[in-house]
C-alpha cells in the first residue's frame, strides 16, 4: 500500500511549501524509494495557463502539455523526474468533472454535494497518483489553512487519514516563525494559531516545519512542539539559504529522513547523498561570477521566471561560475533610449518568453544591442520571435517588420499566427504545448551544444517565424538550425556573426536540472564567462545594420 505525505501551509502563502515538499521527495529518493507528487491549487481556474505571471508566477509546462503550477518545476528539478498534467489538481478541474458526471446522470438522482461528491473526486485524483510503481506520494495543498478555497481539499485529505490508516498517512505543516528585529526573538504565536486552525478541521500535524530567516533556537522549538502536541524531534527548521538545493540536507541533518521512514514504516534503507553533495560542492567552489541581464516584462516578481533563474544557476556551477542575475523591465529602454548603454556592463543578455505588446520595443533594443556589441545572447520563445523582428528590421531592411501579435497591420509579418491557431476561440489549453521532437541541423552551434540530431523540448506558443520570410532572413545571414520534423516550423535560430547568439522557440529551462544543465543555457553561460575572461573569438565578421 502506498504512503501519502500531505504538506500544508499556514500564516502566509509562498512560505516555502513547494521547497519543503520537493525536499521531502528528495529525502525519500536518496533512500531508493519511488516518489510521485501532486500539487493542489485551490483556485477555480482549470489550469495555470491563463494566469498572469505577476499574480501566480511562471506557468510550468509538462511533457504532456499541461500548463501547471511552478511547484511542479521544483519537483522535477529536485528529483530529476518527469511530472504530468495529472500532477496538478485545481478546483476548476474537480468541479468540472463533478458537474460532467452529474450531467451524465452518474449520481443517479442524488443531491450532489461537497461531501461526499467533491471530496470523493479529490481523493480519486490523489489515489490515481499512487497507482503503479510508487512507494509514496507527496501531496502539497496550496494556499494557507483557513482559506475558503482550501476547505474541500483539506476535508478530503482528512478523510484519507481515516480511510488509508494512520500508518500510511503523514501530515507536514509548514508555517512562518517571525523574528523581531528589535530583539532578535522568535515569535511562534502565528504558527500556533495556524496549527489550531488545522485541528479545528480535524487534522493534527505529525510534523511541523518552522519557516524562518535563520535556524530557530531550542526554546522556540520546544514551544512549537508543546503547543503543536508533538515530540521535539518532529519539529524542524527550514531557514533562508543562499542556494535552495541546500534545504534537503538541512532537513536531513535535523533527522527528518529518519523520522519519516520510521513513522511510515518505509524500511531502514541508508541514504546516498553522493550526487547531491557533488552539486552543492560545485556551487561552493564556483570561482567566477557572470552577470546576466534578463530583459523581460514580468521582472517585478522573481517567480515569473523561476525556471530561467534556476537554469542559469545550474549552467553556472557546471561552468565554474555563479550567475548573478539582474531582472530588467524593458519599458525602461522605451522611456529612456539612452539607458540601453547600461547593458554593456553585463556578460550575457537573455530575453525570455511573454505575451502582449508592453515592453516589446525595449526587448528589441536589447536584442539589437547584444548583436551589435557581440554580447552573448539567448532568446527564449518570445525572445526568438523578437530576435527575428530585430534582424528583419535592422539587417534585412524591412523597417516596419513586426509580429502580427503586436501589429496586425504590419506590412512585413515576419512572425505570424500558427495556421492551426486561426479561428481559435478558447484561450485555455489551446497553444502549441508540451514536448515535441526537433531536428537539429549538423554543423551549427545548436548541434555542437546538443551533440545530437534529434532532441525533444517543451513548447508553449501560438506564433512562429513566417515561412514567407525565410528566404530573405537566410540570405542576409540568419541561420535556421532547428526545425519541426515536417520542416514547416523554425525551432532554433543563430547569428553566426556573433560569438554566441542563439534563440529557441521552445523553453529549454524546463529540462534543466542541478546535476544536468540544459545545453542551450550551459553554452550561453560558458560564452558569457569566456567574454568576461577575455576569451572571445569571433567566428565570422559581424553583420552590419542598414541605416533607416
Amino acid at each position: 500500500m502506498g504512503k501519502y505525505i500531505f504538506v500544508t501551509g499556514g500564516v502566509v502563502s509562498s512560505v516555502g511549501k513547494g521547497t519543503v515538499a520537493a525536499s521531502i521527495g528528495r529525502i525519500l529518493a536518496v533512500r531508493g524509494l519511488r516518489v510521485n507528487f501532486v500539487k493542489i491549487d485551490p483556485y477555480v481556474n482549470v489550469d495555470a495557463g491563463t494566469l498572469n505571471p505577476f499574480s501566480h508566477g511562471e506557468v510550468f509546462v509538462t511533457d504532456d502539455g499541461g500548463e501547471t503550477d511552478l511547484d511542479l518545476g521544483w519537483y522535477e528539478r529536485f528529483l530529476d523526474i518527469t511530472t504530468s498534467r495529472e500532477s496538478n489538481i485545481t478546483t476548476g478541474q474537480i468541479y468540472s468533472e463533478v458537474i460532467a458526471k452529474e450531467r451524465r446522470g452518474d449520481y443517479l438522482g442524488q443531491c450532489v454535494q461537497i461531501v461526499p461528491h467533491v471530496t470523493d473526486e479529490i481523493k480519486r485524483r490523489i489515489r490515481k497518483a499512487a497507482a503503479g510503481d510508487v512507494d509514496a506520494v507527496v501531496v502539497e495543498v496550496g494556499g494557507t489553512v483557513g482559506d475558503i478555497e482550501s476547505q474541500p481539499f483539506l476535508e478530503a485529505v482528512r478523510q484519507m487519514r481515516l480511510e488509508e490508516g494512520f500508518e500510511n498517512t503523514l501530515f507536514v505543516h509548514v508555517a512562518l516563525v517571525l523574528t523581531l528585529k528589535a530583539t532578535g526573538e522568535f515569535k511562534t504565536k502565528a504558527l500556533q494559531h495556524s496549527v489550531n486552525t488545522m485541528r479545528s478541521i480535524g487534522i493534527q500535524p505529525d510534523i511541523i516545519v518552522a519557516r524562518s530567516d535563520r535556524p530557530i533556537d531550542e526554546a522556540a522549538r520546544r514551544k512549537v512542539a508543546l503547543f503543536g502536541t508533538l515530540p521535539e524531534r518532529a519539529v524542524f527548521s527550514s531557514y533562508d539559504v543562499e542556494y535552495v538545493y541546500e534545504v534537503p540536507m538541512i532537513l536531513e541533518r535535523q533527522g527528518m529522513g529518519e523520522y519519516i521512514i520510521q513513522r511510515l514504516g518505509l524500511g531502514p534503507a541508508q541514504p546516498d547523498w553522493t550526487e547531491w553533495m557533488r552539486v552543492l560542492d560545485m556551487y561552493s567552489k564556483a570561482a567566477h561570477k557572470v552577470r546576466i541581464a534578463v530583459c523581460g516584462k514580468y521582472t517585478q516578481l522573481a517567480d515569473s521566471y523561476v525556471s530561467i533563474k534556476e537554469a542559469l544557476q545550474h549552467a553556472g556551477i557546471h561552468a565554474g561560475a555563479r550567475a548573478e542575475i539582474d531582472w530588467i523591465g524593458t519599458e525602461l529602454f522605451e522611456k529612456d533610449p539612452d539607458s540601453i548603454g547600461m547593458l554593456s556592463s553585463y556578460d550575457g543578455i537573455l530575453v525570455p518568453g511573454g505575451f502582449g505588446k508592453r515592453g516589446t520595443e525595449g526587448m528589441i533594443e536589447c536584442i539589437k544591442f547584444s548583436r551589435v556589441n557581440d554580447i552573448p545572447f539567448l532568446g527564449i520563445c518570445f525572445g526568438l520571435q523578437l530576435s527575428v523582428v530585430e534582424f528583419a528590421r535592422n539587417v534585412c531592411g524591412l523597417h516596419d517588420a513586426a509580429s502580427t501579435e503586436l501589429n496586425p497591420e504590419t506590412p512585413h509579418p515576419v512572425i505570424d499566427l500558427l495556421p492551426e491557431q486561426r479561428g481559435m476561440e478558447r484561450l485555455g489549453g489551446t497553444m502549441r504545448l508540451g514536448s515535441l521532437p526537433i531536428h537539429v541541423k549538423e554543423g551549427t552551434l545548436a548541434h555542437r551544444l546538443y551533440r545530437r540530431s534529434i532532441i525533444h523540448q517543451r513548447h508553449r506558443h501560438r506564433y512562429e517565424v513566417n515561412p514567407d520570410y525565410w528566404p530573405i532572413l537566410q540570405e542576409k545571414g540568419l541561420i535556421f538550425s532547428g526545425f519541426s520534423p515536417d520542416g514547416r516550423r523554425v525551432e532554433i535560430i543563430e547569428n553566426p556573426g556573433n560569438s554566441f547568439f542563439l534563440a529557441t522557440q521552445y523553453h529549454p529551462e524546463y529540462l534543466s536540472r542541478p546535476n544536468r544543465p540544459e545545453p542551450a543555457y550551459h553554452g550561453f553561460v560558458k560564452a558569457a564567462l569566456e567574454r568576461k575572461l577575455g576569451h572571445v573569438k569571433m567566428s565570422s565578421p559581424q553583420l552590419v545594420d542598414i541605416d533607416p
